[in-house]
């Protein structure tokens, strides 16, 4: 059953990837930039570090390391859709980042680097699409070296009562209406499905705490309809 849920989020993201952007930028109004900023600005890369961009998507996050950190070594964008990927390598080459972002595909619950191979990770808005999620977050821990820092950045629910009924009209109803417009209408009915099923904050501080991580801080952004897990890895 997962393996069939992983080949089916595949082909739903190769479907949408041309307007990925387009839509990414316009259904959030524009602040979904800020929030991959954010989860950038946390990584505080150092010198000759090495950097996961998992679930890389168009590349977004990291293009973002490689301007903001021109001091890292390396930074690897992985992701399991060949359609995103194509885009991600046609931005990077347009940026003249070549030298510095590697494309790689590959799945979160098989990532094919070696023990302690990165100084930081980030996933935007791709862990709800794991499988997996527990082996995916195990595969993090174990690229990652000791004391290598991991930011989780992803969609949540708003606690504030009328926040949440206004983000449920907007998130259930409104948002794959529109879509519908420019992209598969199907994708984004997946979308509040897809957060409405991912655990709540103390449910994922426990699945990373089991995963090997120790949580640093988990913010809340936007009300509360985004959060950025800080964690590092232990050992």
């Amino acid at each position: 059953m997962e393996k069939n849920k992983g080949h089916d989020i595949r082909e739903m993201f190769d479907g949408i990837a041309g307007r990925y952007d387009l839509l990414n930028h316009l259904l959030s109004l524009g602040i979904d930039r800020r929030w991959r900023r954010k989860a950038v600005l946390c990584l505080n890369v150092k010198a000759s570090q090495r950097i996961l961009d998992m679930a890389s998507g168009t590349g977004d996050v990291a293009l973002e390391i490689a301007r903001r950190y021109p001091q890292a070594d390396l930074i690897v964008a992985a992701d399991f859709s060949a359609g995103m990927l194509q885009r991600a390598n046609a931005k990077i080459r347009r940026a003249g980042l070549g030298q510095r972002i590697f494309p790689v595909a590959a799945r979160c619950e098989a990532i094919p680097h070696g023990d302690g191979t990165f100084d930081g990770a980030v996933i935007a808005f791709g862990i709800r699409n794991v499988a997996d999620r527990s082996r995916g977050l195990q595969e993090l821990r174990r690229v990652l070296r000791p004391g290598g820092k991991l930011l989780v950045l992803e969609l949540s629910t708003p606690a504030n009562p009328p926040v949440r009924v206004l983000y449920h009209f907007y998130f259930r109803k409104l948002l794959p209406w529109l879509a519908g417009f420019f992209s598969r209408r199907e994708a984004y009915r997946y979308l509040p499905r897809s957060v409405a099923d991912f655990p709540d904050c103390d449910q994922f501080r426990h699945l990373m705490e089991e995963a090997g991580f120790e949580i640093v801080a988990q913010t809340p952004m936007t009300f509360g309809i985004v959060t950025l897990h800080a964690a590092v890895r232990k050992g």
